[in-house]
């Protein structure tokens, strides 16, 4: 069977993640610990204990979801698990896959996710930016909202998750402008997002420059596995346009139903989404009704997973 493999990004993150998993593989405990002596913080520890504010700072999370979804790609190996035939990755599961994929070494990447995550944090004061999902309107209906509630102010859509579910990106008061007229739009839902930082939008632009900086130091190897980068929703075999692609993406949208599309393009059959939670297999049913999404999160999903590939070959 072809299939493709799939990390989340922010939001994916809880308390005590991953615990079960644990349990069974000591790979996840390894894996924190090498993040963790990087840091010189204890990510495990954080991440089953929290406190919850502490790990949901962006600083954090993203070494912690990094640490989290590599860290189930090396059980899937330990049990004898294939390659898939693609990769992709949620805005900062980008990096996951990346690294899964042989482009990017671990330790690098837990550096540069961090340091990614304090560019975007700096990038615009806590509380002047915000993100707000639109549940319910079609793309091009979501860029006329926020055409006409923008002002002089930064509003964008910026996350193309799936249909009928648009993320925007903005200034604090644009945003709340925008959710205050989704209904009158024809949306079913307008929902501020619990976030301290507007991703993937124009104010994310000096996260950019500084993270153009900092990944001109990060070898980049050729992936073993192909990986579609979220500003193209395709795939980039040049490493200068991998490296560029990542710089773009903090300030640019997140193509994730034309990523899906693609993979579907190229023959998956099924996507396995690898790390805490269930976000992006709920996205990918909505994206294509054809294609078999699972989650892998703990040894039962990790075997049942396992089992379903075994059987479509």
């Amino acid at each position: 069977m072809k299939f493709g493999f799939v990390f989340p990004g922010q939001g994916s993150q809880a308390v005590g993640m991953l615990a079960e998993l644990a349990g069974a593989f000591p790979q996840v405990q390894e894996t924190f610990d090498q993040a963790s002596q990087i840091l010189g913080v204890d990510l495990w520890k954080l991440c089953q204990e929290g406190p919850e504010a502490e790990l949901n700072l962006t600083q954090n999370t993203q070494p912690a979801m990094l640490a989290a979804g590599v860290a189930v790609w090396r059980c899937w190996k330990a049990r004898g698990g294939p390659d898939p035939m693609m990769m992709a990755g949620h805005s900062l599961g980008e990096y996951t896959a990346l690294v899964c994929a042989g482009a990017v070494e671990f330790a690098d990447a837990v550096g540069l996710v961090a340091d990614r995550g304090r560019f975007m944090q700096e990038a615009v004061p806590e509380g002047e930016g915000a993100m707000a999902a639109i549940i319910g309107l079609d793309d091009e209906a979501v860029r006329a909202l926020c055409e006409q509630n923008a002002g002089e102010e930064v509003l964008s859509p910026v996350n193309f998750n799936a249909p009928g579910q648009v993320v925007i990106a903005g200034a604090r008061a644009a945003v709340e402008r925008a959710v205050g007229a989704s209904k009158t739009a024809g949306a079913k839902r307008g929902l501020l997002l619990p976030v301290s930082v507007p991703s993937h939008c124009r104010l994310m632009h000096r996260a950019a420059e500084n993270m153009a900086a900092r990944l001109a130091d990060v070898a980049i190897k050729k992936p073993a596995i192909p990986v579609i980068q979220n500003v193209n929703a395709r795939e980039e075999k040049d490493l200068d346009a991998v490296r560029e692609a990542l710089v773009r993406q903090v300030e640019s949208p997140v193509r994730w139903v034309e990523s899906v599309q693609n993979m579907a393009s190229r023959g998956s059959q099924m996507l396995i989404e690898c790390g805490p939670g269930k976000v992006l297999t709920g996205l990918n049913k909505r994206i294509d009704k054809n294609i078999q999404s699972v989650s892998v999160n703990d040894e039962a999903s990790l075997g049942e997973a396992l089992a379903a590939v075994a059987a479509g070959d």
